[in-house]
């Protein structure tokens, strides 16, 4: 049942988005980028990342109950120290930029973020040991991807893609990967709650759409997981990279 200020064609629209938002939480991560066009082109821009805030730290809830276990804490420790200005940085922006300016930044975000998925993808990353030296390991690195990360996922919800550049190039191995991401955005969204809220992004109305659409997400994880298995991981890729390509274009164009 929609809110009362919510259409149910809207409604509808916001919950297929809420489905593949936790169907990304529990596989690959890319398809959120969809979930933030379809709040973004529903709902006034700045209360969608609210919105869509809210119903990831659902679906994180359950990625880091089901792959949690596979993290690496000295990834997760060198990337911190960057996420906090990266999370400061995103709010002051979001404080000072208008819906329609907000709009084009999220479909640019989304886009750059497409081209950095594609650029990650010129040759196979090989595992290695998630504690050895790398160089993308290095608390530069880490801290400038912290901060890029921190950046875009305050003002898009984008920062996966930051974040899958820094795990290939640390040359995590997949389970360590999954478990890693899961961790890092279950920390990160949590951080973001009080920075949207200082600005005004959780007004009573997008509580409760969001209340109404969270069973939603849940039944998202639980596709997400069963999918996963049902499809190579480089098909399921392609399909994200271009629903990210038409999202981010009709942004951008609207």
């Amino acid at each position: 049942m929609p809110p009362l200020d919510v259409s149910l064609v809207n409604w509808i629209v916001m919950a297929i988005g809420a489905v593949i938002m936790g169907f990304s939480k529990t596989s690959v991560g890319g398809l959120g980028s969809v979930t933030v066009a379809i709040f973004a082109l529903t709902m006034p821009t700045r209360e969608s990342t609210a919105a869509v805030l809210l119903l990831a730290i659902v679906g994180d809830v359950v990625a880091v109950a089901t792959i949690g276990r596979h993290a690496s804490r000295p990834l997760l420790l060198r990337l911190i120290p960057g996420v906090i200005p990266g999370l400061i940085l995103g709010s002051l922006f979001l404080a000072w930029v208008d819906d329609v300016t907000l709009q084009r930044v999220i479909g640019g975000v989304l886009a750059v973020s497409l081209l950095i998925q594609l650029w990650s993808r010129r040759k196979p990353a090989e595992p290695s040991d998630p504690d050895a030296q790398h160089p993308a390991q290095h608390w530069v690195a880490a801290g400038s991807s912290g901060l890029a990360a921190g950046f875009t996922t305050m003002t898009a919800n984008a920062g996966g893609p930051v974040m899958a550049l820094y795990l290939l190039a640390a040359r995590v191995d997949k389970h360590r990967f999954i478990g890693t991401n899961a961790w890092f955005f279950a920390v990160v969204n949590l951080i973001k709650v009080p920075f949207s809220a200082s600005v005004g992004l959780f007004p009573w109305h997008t509580l409760l759409l969001v209340a109404t659409l969270a069973p939603v997400v849940l039944v998202g994880t639980w596709f997400g997981r069963r999918f996963a298995h049902r499809i190579s991981q480089a098909a399921f890729e392609r399909i994200t990279l271009i629903t990210s390509l038409f999202a981010a274009t009709f942004l951008l164009l609207r």
